[in-house]
């Protein structure tokens, strides 16, 4: 009896045009396909924020994942393939959460010789550098590619034409009289004690805005 051949792995790693080493499909892989799990270290972000304190702050590169709000996964120690898997702005792939574990999955059919990508979509930060986007380019080449690595910044509201003609009305000099001086005097105190209790409120915020970026599950730039 003849055995049956094995068949071929589903992807190899080599070098990538997009950025350093890649994962390539070996074979064709069907929409659907969970084609590998992310591993590596499990630990929290106090520690995955200690082990690399002392990175460059123009490093892009990054092999840590979140999966919650406690644990990330270090793919650089313990890790496999899937930590070569790059970012791609129109990807073929995508990260999905099963009981805390990280897979990569087919989100169409890939052809033999075609790059594996998902969309990183790295939180942004209140603390992050003015040259970020430039620090997590995207060299992906898409299309539509937005330009990083980063998730797209929110686009400023437009504020009604009435409403912006009533500001700047608001802001027109006028001439105050002494009682007004003293009454507005007396409302500035009040504001600037008002103004360091929103303050503090919004630093606190920022904090709880931060924890919340930690729990969702995705890439993690530092």
């Amino acid at each position: 009896m003849k055995k049956r051949a094995s068949r071929p792995p589903l992807f190899e790693v080599r070098h990538s045009p997009i950025h350093g080493y890649g994962v390539f499909a070996a074979r064709r892989i069907r929409k659907g396909t969970t084609v590998i799990e992310y591993l590596g270290d499990r630990v929290s972000h106090d520690e995955a924020d200690a082990r690399y304190e002392d990175k460059d702050a123009n490093d892009n590169h990054t092999f840590l994942f979140t999966v919650d709000s406690k644990t990330v996964i270090d793919g650089g120690v313990g890790g496999n393939e899937a930590r070569y898997i790059n970012h791609g702005c129109d990807p073929n792939c995508t990260s999905t959460t099963q009981n805390k574990r990280i897979y990569v999955e087919a989100i169409r059919t890939i052809q033999p010789g075609e790059e594996l990508a998902y969309d990183y979509q790295i939180e942004r930060d209140a603390d992050d550098p003015p040259n970020v986007d430039e620090i997590f380019a995207c060299r992906c080449g898409a299309a539509k590619c937005r330009g990083s690595m980063l998730v797209a910044r929110r686009k400023p509201r437009k504020r009604p034409a009435a409403k912006a003609a009533a500001k700047a009305a608001a802001k027109r000099p006028v001439r105050k009289t002494t009682e007004k001086k003293a009454r507005e005097t007396a409302g500035k105190a009040v504001r600037n004690r008002a103004g360091r209790a929103d303050w503090k409120s919004k630093k606190t915020g920022r904090q709880a805005a931060r924890a919340t970026r930690r729990a969702l599950p995705g890439r993690r730039g530092r």
